[in-house]
């Protein structure tokens, strides 16, 4: 089972990815989740030892298939909740990505799959990027 702070790690390392099309620098996540380089390294440490990340020191961190999948399964949920928020409860957009952020650890996969249909199966969310599909 994976923390909540396991998994902002797991989508921050995918949403990197998605931009760089390469492996991703520990100094990424630093400045993309705002914490240490310290607290980056002890938790890759975390997440190779659940075989999510492959990192070597100084080298760029990949996704195993594992994390892949879980990382894609977030960011699905996520952007789908985004879409729900803007759509549907008319947030504001200076506050949908933090509520679709607290949200997606809570939401369970059937409940944003039934999210989507209802949404008629978006394929972009509110900041423009593709929804990944996840079945």
């Amino acid at each position: 089972m994976r923390s909540r702070n396991q998994e902002d790690y797991l989508r921050a390392i995918y949403c990197l990815y998605e931009e760089k099309k390469t492996g991703v620098k520990s100094s990424d996540i630093s400045k993309y989740l705002e914490v240490s380089r310290a607290s980056v390294s002890e938790m890759l440490k975390k997440l190779s030892g659940k075989q999510l990340v492959i990192c070597e020191p100084y080298s760029l961190v990949i996704l195993t298939k594992k994390g892949y999948d879980e990382s894609l399964e977030l960011t699905y949920k996520h952007r789908i909740i985004e879409v729900f928020l803007e759509d549907v409860l008319k947030c504001p957009d200076d506050t949908i990505h933090e509520e679709a952020h607290a949200l997606e650890h809570a939401f369970s996969l059937d409940a944003v799959k039934r999210l989507e249909k209802l949404l008629k199966n978006p394929v972009i969310c509110p900041d423009g990027k593709h929804i990944p599909k996840f079945k």
